[in-house]
């Protein structure tokens, strides 16, 4: 069977997260954006395992309506490196817990940080039977790749146990495809939502091809065992992320990667510190000059939440205006979840909604939108086209099918 999995997110209990992401909230949004299994993230968070606890129906199955969960936390290490767990039950869940409780405070914050670099966080991992992989591997924060520049080096002599990686926002598999050391890991899409609504669960996903929606199931998929795989990454245009080009973390400038070297990393504009964004780290870190994608990378869909498509095709401000949400919740209803409308109702049966949104759907799937790539913490923004615009034979990177890989 082929099922839509948001891996990584965030509960009501760590930092800068919405009061909602309950488990019942987070449930009830990701049936509506067509995700059946979603991470419950924060794992070892004493109220929120309690939480867990009492919505399992046992020790390795959690579900609520149609949406099943996986049990899953991400840690910092002394680092500054973030890293994601996949657990196989509730009980290692709290196994984990009393292992790390030794190295930090549990209670503090629900994606915890510990006094632990990332092989010893790997062996642990190894030890309660968990999948690990770095998070957002490439952002200039707390990402892997912006304190070392290998696997090796973040892991040591776990690496070869590390079976996935998580892209982020500002990156995707052509960009990370360039790093021949990542060529034999899966690669994850995910939200890694801090609320539950539309815009942010499950704004990035993966499709996976899996034989029961289980912890082995999951396994199986990411070590692409016994006819399981990932068969599509969706998310965002590495260009939406917040650090895709280098910029002024105060003024936003953008800076090329030689301007920002001659400045010292030093804004000429602001006095500001200018930070290396995720474009110009993979051409520090990258071994070939186009992506070489291995056999089992599968397609990266790039798309955007449909509240924010409506949003922008309207020209309203927000997400939360009547005309947004009248139309989402009536494509919803016709079409039965988000990534139905997004990725596969007929454009004549959306002729009910304003004609702009239908056009900026299409837009969407034909690849015809501009990108203002984002930087030093901003978002970039997506421009929809002139639906008179003509598109030159050079600019065919826009105008190719939505599953051109």
């Amino acid at each position: 069977m082929k099922i839509n999995a948001d891996l990584h997110l965030h509960s009501k209990y760590s930092m800068a997260c919405s009061n909602k992401m309950d488990l019942p909230t987070i449930a009830e949004e990701a049936a509506k954006k067509g995700i059946e299994l979603v991470a419950t993230g924060d794992c070892i968070h004493p109220l929120w395992l309690k939480d867990i606890k009492k919505a399992a129906i046992d020790d390795e199955t959690i579900l609520i309506g149609k949406t099943n969960f996986s049990i899953t936390t991400e840690v910092e290490d002394n680092n500054r490196v973030h890293h994601l767990l996949i657990l196989p039950s509730i009980s290692k869940a709290e196994e984990l817990a009393d292992i790390m409780q030794k190295h930090c405070n549990l209670s503090a914050d629900g994606r915890p940080t510990v006094r632990l670099d990332g092989c010893q966080i790997a062996e642990i991992a190894k030890d309660v039977d968990a999948l690990i992989g770095p998070c957002h591997a490439f952002t200039p924060w707390t990402a892997m790749y912006a304190y070392h520049d290998s696997l090796k080096s973040c892991y040591g002599d776990m690496a070869d146990y590390v079976s996935f990686l998580e892209l982020g926002l500002s990156a995707d598999s052509h960009y990370a495809d360039r790093i021949s050391e990542l060529h034999r890991l899966t690669f994850l899409s995910n939200s890694d939502a801090h609320s539950p609504w539309s815009n942010k669960l499950a704004r990035e996903f993966n499709q996976l091809e899996i034989n029961e929606i289980s912890f082995e199931g999951l396994k199986n998929a990411i070590l692409r065992k016994n006819g399981c795989k990932v068969t599509m990454n969706v998310g965002f245009y590495p260009e939406e992320g917040k650090y895709n080009e280098s910029a002024c973390i105060k003024c936003f400038t953008h800076y090329s990667l030689p301007e920002s070297a001659s400045r010292n990393w030093k804004c000429s504009e602001c006095g500001g510190r200018i930070k290396k964004g995720v474009m110009d780290r993979i051409n520090e870190l990258a071994d070939l000059s186009e992506p070489k994608h291995p056999n089992h990378r599968p397609p990266y869909i790039h798309l955007m939440p449909l509240s924010e498509i409506i949003m922008m095709a309207l020209k309203h401000a927000s997400i939360t205006t009547k005309g947004v949400q009248t139309a989402w919740s009536s494509l919803l209803e016709k079409f039965g979840t988000e990534l139905e409308v997004l990725l596969y109702a007929n454009e004549r049966d959306m002729g009910f909604v304003d004609k702009r949104i239908v056009d900026a759907i299409i837009a969407f799937r034909e690849k015809r939108v501009i990108l203002h790539p984002g930087g030093g913490g901003k978002y970039g923004w997506i421009e929809m086209p002139d639906e008179k615009t003509e598109y030159p034979e050079s600019d065919k990177k826009n105008q190719s099918s939505l599953f051109d890989f």
